[in-house]
């Protein structure tokens, strides 16, 4: 698929997801971003994309509701005039000591990571149907995508990452007479979370093998891929630097 004049929604307006809305809208893209509270972050990234050129527009959704998740993918839709790619990366990312995991605490990771992905997917269908095409983009994680957990305290979160490389495998057999390839990337150390300590950071590019952390156009980079290859489907690629081989 060519880049230029298509459209792409991405769940999540901030950090990695900026510069992804940047990376495309600079290929040829209108784009539109979600956000549940950080409208400030959705809203510098759009004015990244509208700086290149393109149109962007910025929509507020709570993707743990089934019902927004539709209505977001159809306002995107119908704000730009057709949907050509969703990004799914909206996450939910919380340490949650295992007796700390009611009801509650498993449906929050869950509804977000696994749910709202599927959800999503769903309703941009019918869109990427009559656009003749579309891709499906999918965030798994480096840990889940290696088949097995590394640490405690992350029990949904690695439930639901593992869970979106089964949804994607299936979703891209269900979709492949529409021509709507479905894929997912699984990042590893890209960005470091908001106060990570300086041994921390060094911990982290001491375990991968190439001895750093990605940055966020690495994930950039895999979009774009997965955009413009014709003939990739089912796929989880891991983004982690080597770091599921050490």
């Amino acid at each position: 698929m060519t880049l230029t004049d298509k459209t792409v929604l991405i769940t999540g307006g901030k950090r990695i997801g900026a510069v992804v809305a940047r990376e495309l809208a600079e290929r040829g893209m209108d784009v539109a971003l979600s956000y549940q509270r950080s409208r400030d972050e959705a809203e510098a990234a759009a004015e990244t994309v509208r700086a290149a050129g393109r149109r962007a527009v910025v929509l507020q959704a709570n993707l743990s509701r089934g019902d927004e998740c539709g209505a977001l993918v159809n306002g995107a839709a119908s704000a730009l005039g057709r949907l050509d790619v969703l990004v799914n990366m909206a996450s939910v990312y919380r340490e949650s000591p295992f007796d700390e995991i009611d009801e509650a605490r498993w449906n929050e990771g869950l509804d977000v990571d696994l749910r709202a992905a599927y959800l999503c997917a769903r309703a941009a269908v019918p869109h990427m149907r009559a656009a003749g095409g579309g891709r499906i983009i999918n965030f798994s994680d480096w840990v889940a995508a290696s088949g097995r957990p590394r640490y405690t305290g992350y029990l949904p979160y690695f439930v639901a990452k593992r869970a979106i490389i089964g949804l994607t495998e299936a979703l891209a057999l269900e979709l492949a007479a529409d021509q709507i390839l479905v894929n997912a990337i699984a990042p590893g150390p890209i960005l470091a979370p908001p106060n990570t300590s300086d041994e921390e950071l060094k911990s982290v590019e001491s375990a991968t093998p190439v001895g750093r952390w990605g940055g966020e156009s690495e994930i950039a980079t895999a979009v774009v891929f997965f955009i413009e290859s014709g003939f990739v489907t089912g796929e989880t690629i891991r983004v982690d630097g080597g770091r599921h081989v050490r």
